[in-house]
């Protein structure tokens, strides 16, 4: 059964401004007096709804004998087994809105008893019933244990971004109210403790989001059932949380106030989130991910040496840039799009405030949610590029190495990709025109990898710029990237 991106980068469904709010309740509840019937209506639908997400909001709440998809007019019908699982799922999601693939959607009872679908369209009905099949198998029996738990252990799998309260409150608080979260590290891995309001929204969070990435490629979420029914928190921290009772105190001030989201894991240290962040940058920082703002201001460039293709390895330390534009007017600031708006948040971590070609640079959001190309005729001067098909990106794979491996910039370099009839005095020569090269080692096993010691950060830097992609042989290019190892 496909997934529908709806952990990806972590953030909660966006709000109705209040007018449109109010008449969509007004729609919902003349509609929702037509009376129960085992058949729900699905409204406002994402265009790339597929029959899937369409059964995957439904898995939560009772066996589906079919379903319906007019993708034309963005809507769907999800007939159950069971009209009591259809008052279930309509009840909920009038007190906890649903959204498929990032986007509110509206549940409401169908004026029809039952689908009865067109035998014409049979591609269609094999995709239906594919979705159906997959969920069955998925679903298997209803357990009494799921029936009646309202707490979730969750694990936290190949952890490289950081984690905390926060992230997990946004994702999960999508299937319905969050009471209590406790985060803890046991056996060397991230987990957590999050009690749910009823058993069908922690349920629904159960279903929905096992096995799911909270980031591309990385930070897989693996639930069960926790054998405790109601968490005691004591403390509001970065550690614990009681959402119900906002005047708990925090307990120790000087070690909640220095450890940002994530830092309890002590993972996180050597995936190079810096300490000195401290909790309201990194919420500010999820609050930008949030908003789903891909796109990065980049101030106090060196007008002489900033080019697109420059920012564009650069930045691509952290995620895949798509555009960058160096601004006609004021040449020492950019736009960067990065593929993903947590990378932008990486980027934003790991670069803000470090020296490039001498000059500490600065790396915000910006206001703008995408980069414009110059229309055609229109003179740029090569000042802006697009980057979206580059075979250069590193992370466009799932489950990519590059995800495991992510550092601030550091005096180290790791390099791969060299063949093997490239000696070292090669490769500290090509370095040497960019700063002073230190030391140099080749992996003992794998001869095509080796570290590489620059003078300072700065040089670093600069010459993971000027000597990534750097051509070793016809069909050798090297790949540069910073480490936090030693030589």
């Amino acid at each position: 059964m496909s997934q529908s991106p709806m952990v990806t980068n972590g953030t909660s469904p966006p709000h109705l401004s209040g007018s449109d709010n109010d008449a969509k309740k007004v729609k919902l509840e003349q509609n929702s007096a037509n009376g129960p019937s085992r058949v729900v209506h699905i409204r406002s639908l994402p265009p790339d709804c597929t029959e899937a997400d369409v059964v995957q909001l439904g898995m939560p709440y009772g066996k589906m004998s079919n379903v319906l998809l007019l993708k034309q007019k963005n809507q769907a019908f999800l007939e159950f087994l069971d009209e009591q699982a259809a008052v279930t799922m309509v009840s909920f999601h009038q007190q906890n809105p649903a959204q498929i693939r990032m986007k509110p959607v509206y549940v409401q009872f169908s004026n029809h008893k039952e689908l009865k679908t067109d035998q014409a369209n049979s591609f269609q009905n094999a995709t239906a019933q594919a979705a159906l099949q997959a969920a069955s198998a998925v679903m298997g029996g209803p357990t009494e244990e799921g029936q009646k738990r309202t707490t979730l252990r969750i694990i936290v799998e190949h952890l490289v971004y950081p984690v905390g309260i926060e992230v997990l409150y946004q994702i999960f608080s999508k299937f319905g109210k969050v009471l209590k979260m406790i985060i803890f590290t046991k056996n060397n891995s991230f987990q957590a403790l999050i009690q749910m309001s009823d058993p069908v929204a922690a349920n629904a969070a159960k279903l929905s989001l096992d096995g799911q990435n909270i980031y591309n490629g990385c930070c897989t979420l693996r639930i069960d059932y926790s054998k405790l029914n109601n968490l005691n928190v004591k403390y509001n921290n970065d550690k614990s949380r009681d959402f119900t009772n906002p005047n708990l105190p925090s307990g120790d001030p000087g070690l909640d106030q220095a450890m940002p989201f994530g830092a309890q894991v002590p993972q996180m240290s050597s995936y190079g989130v810096p300490s000195a962040l401290g909790a309201a940058r990194m919420m500010t920082l999820n609050a930008a991910a949030a908003a789903g703002n891909a796109v990065l201001l980049v101030s106090n460039l060196d007008e002489q040496k900033v080019t697109p293709d420059a920012l564009f390895t650069l930045f691509g330390v952290y995620g895949d840039v798509h555009r960058v534009k160096i601004l006609f007017n004021k040449k020492d600031n950019a736009l960067v799009q990065m593929a993903e708006p947590h990378q932008a948040q990486l980027a934003i971590a790991h670069l803000d405030k470090v020296k490039v070609w001498g000059k500490n640079i600065r790396v915000t959001q910006s206001k703008h949610t995408l980069v414009q190309m110059p229309k055609e005729g229109q003179p740029d001067a090569g000042l802006t590029k697009d980057f979206t098909t580059s075979p250069l990106h590193r992370f466009k794979r799932p489950g990519s190495k590059n995800c495991q491996n992510i550092f601030p910039p550091s005096t180290v370099l790791h390099l791969s990709n060299i063949p093997p009839n490239v000696e070292e005095d090669f490769i500290t020569d090509a370095f040497s025109q960019h700063g002073q090269v230190k030391a140099f080692k080749f992996f003992p096993k794998d001869r095509k990898m080796a570290l590489i010691q620059m003078g300072s950060v700065d040089e670093a830097v600069t010459a993971l710029i000027a000597m990534h992609n750097y051509p070793l042989s016809d069909t050798n290019h090297l790949r540069v990237s910073f480490s936090k190892s030693t030589i």
